[in-house]
């Protein structure tokens, strides 16, 4: 087990959702949502909050200096680019911030120097000595940033970080601003900084890595590797264009295999799930279902052998403890993919106990079920149960229908019902395909039953939610009771009604 207190071994989490993750196209959060996420920020416990850039708007500057007032057991800090106004706007915000943190930054590659600032190298070196300098008015921690360092010349890289480290930058960082970088290049690009940075020993060295290749993560634990202890990411990995490194990978990463990585960060894994869900609703970035660790599936498991080795031992398929990032448990969703040893746990749960023949009729009924409604949940398999292991005589047997239905044509339904081994077929018309479709079961039943009540109801939520229908039907003066389920309204109105009919056959025997 690794020791807190050898503080050589940890890594820093500089966390810029407020930031560079609210620069993400259609995020715009208000100075409350900001508070909000950055309060929960600090319960998450990541070293340093980036609360903003606040020269960039009003309501940037004024979220810096409201979360700079609130928080104060942690580093604020404030983005500026190279130059006075900026540096002086982030001062003013992080006034009242107990350890505040300048962030400035100036373009380090050629293709910037030339399209975007139009300036020399030689500029660019004076430009960041002088915004260090200035920095230091308002704070003792300065961090300068060269940005697109991946596509700039490692020479002048370190030319320009001995700069800043001389002019009292207290942390410097490596951008790979366009998610240039792939790993084995970035660790040998770190191990040149580190070797020909005169000074660079004095410094916190730091990377932010974006995610335009997928490769935010695996470029930042690089870094690490390599003798990185900062490392900026965001929540769910939002950002500019792609994103940046997933703060909860990162922080996860490090947690699992910290035996291994010899590195161990001071983030609280069990707020995780919640600092998650937070930035996900108040940002409106949907988090995708098989997103690590946050996502919905990340501790969910549907195929039979894996439901199997869960039942058996957790750690047979999962490396992660759910409960440990503010998971209750983890799930086994019930599928088409889904073994009976799932099937059977999910029942016992339920406090449903069948005997073998039912046990495999509502399995085989489940299968067929999940086949067309994909995940099957606990109010599906009560409606298996109830609905479908009745005890009922199957005089009539459904085979097969059709419906045809519209707006400009008469509803018109044929049925197949199986009847002593024979298939009987009958076509109907009728005010709408339910109504088609009893007229058509009255024929080859020929039964004289008359509808009393009609009841449809969603068994579960969603768009493929498993409807139940139950009808009431007379004949000769006696009432009976059918039910029918399906993904289908119709299919399961037609067996509710095919049920009545068994039942008066039943009943007259």
């Amino acid at each position: 087990m690794i020791s807190t207190e050898n503080k050589k071994n940890k890594i820093y989490i500089f966390d810029t959702t407020l930031r560079d993750g609210e620069q993400a196209p259609g995020i715009h959060l208000n100075t409350k949502e900001k508070l909000e996420i950055a309060q929960q920020l600090a319960k998450l416990n990541v070293d340093i909050i980036e609360a903003g850039f606040p020269i960039s708007s009003k309501s940037d500057f004024n979220s810096v200096k409201k979360i700079s007032g609130r928080i104060k057991d942690r580093r604020i800090a404030a983005l500026a680019r190279a130059n006075l106004k900026d540096i002086d706007a982030a001062g003013e915000a992080l006034k009242s911030a107990e350890q505040p943190v300048i962030h400035t930054f100036i373009s380090s590659s050629d293709i910037h120097l030339k399209y975007q600032l139009k300036k020399s190298r030689e500029e660019v070196l004076e430009l960041a000595g002088e915004a260090v300098k200035r920095s230091l008015k308002y704070t003792d921690m300065v961090e300068f940033s060269a940005m697109d360092a991946t596509r700039s010349d490692w020479e002048f890289l370190c030319r320009l970080f001995e700069i800043v480290i001389r002019s009292g930058a207290s942390v410097i960082n490596i951008p790979d601003t366009v998610g240039y970088a792939i790993p084995n290049e970035f660790g040998r690009m770190i191990d040149y900084i580190f070797e020909n940075t005169r000074g660079i020993e004095d410094a916190i060295v730091s990377v932010h890595c974006h995610n335009d290749l997928g490769l935010a993560v695996a470029n930042s634990l690089m870094a690490i590797e390599h003798g990185v202890r900062q490392v900026e990411c965001a929540v769910n990995g939002i950002g500019e264009r792609a994103g940046n490194a997933s703060l909860e990978e990162l922080a996860m990463i490090i947690d699992t295999r910290k035996r291994d990585l010899g590195v161990f960060t001071d983030i609280n894994i069990g707020e995780i799930i919640r600092t998650s869900s937070i930035v996900k609703s108040l940002t409106g970035y949907v988090v995708a279902p098989n997103k690590a660790i946050v996502g919905k599936n990340a501790f969910s498991h549907e195929a039979g052998i894996h439901q199997d080795g869960m039942l058996k031992e957790r750690s047979t398929y999962e490396i992660i403890k759910p409960e440990n990032i503010g998971l209750k448990s983890s799930k086994l969703v019930l599928g088409k993919h889904s073994g009976r040893h799932a099937f059977v746990e999910r029942l016992a749960e339920l406090g449903i106990r069948l005997e073998e023949n039912d046990l495999e009729k509502a399995f085989e009924r489940f299968k067929d079920l999940a086949e067309k409604k994909g995940a099957i949940n606990d109010q599906d398999i009560k409606a298996i149960v109830e609905n479908e292991l009745r005890e009922v005589w199957e005089h009539f047997i459904l085979k097969y229908y059709q419906v045809q239905s519209g707006s400009n044509i008469k509803a018109t339904s044929t049925i197949g019902i199986e009847i002593e081994g024979k298939v009987h077929e009958g076509t109907s018309t009728g005010d709408g395909p339910v109504d088609a479709s009893f007229k058509a079961i009255d024929k080859i039943t020929k039964i004289n039953a008359k509808l009393v009540e009609y009841k449809i109801e969603a068994v579960s939520g969603g768009k493929d939610a498993l409807g139940s229908v139950k009808i009431i039907v007379s004949t000769n003066g006696t009432e009976v009771m059918g039910s029918g389920i399906s993904t289908d309204i119709v299919e399961a109105s037609i067996k509710a009604y095919i049920d009545a009919m068994n039942r008066i056959v039943e009943s007259s025997e």
